[in-house]
């Protein structure tokens, strides 16, 4: 896809000799494909769509939701099984 981007751009820019317009075209072909052409580097499948942009934030996501259990569960286990205890003991 990117190589027939490119050959189009060479020819709209040998048109450009012929009639200015060309270059303009291949100036707002270029500016296109650079600007919105590409997700964040995601690679692209079948259908177009950038699906590794996506799973890369979701991964991210996880992960720092994972730390942030894996931290505070550690951190407070003895608090916790403190304050089920004396609520236990209310209740009765």
């Amino acid at each position: 896809m990117f190589v027939l981007l490119l050959i189009l751009t060479a020819v709209l820019f040998g048109f450009g000799f012929l009639h200015p317009i060309w270059w303009v075209a291949a100036a707002v072909l270029v500016y296109g494909v650079t600007r919105h052409g590409r997700d964040r580097g995601g690679g692209q499948s079948r259908s177009g769509s950038s699906d590794l942009g996506d799973y890369r934030d979701y991964k991210e996501h996880r992960d720092r939701r994972d730390r942030w259990d894996r931290r505070y569960s550690r951190q407070n286990r003895a608090r916790w099984t403190r304050e089920d205890r004396r609520d236990g003991e209310h209740r009765r």
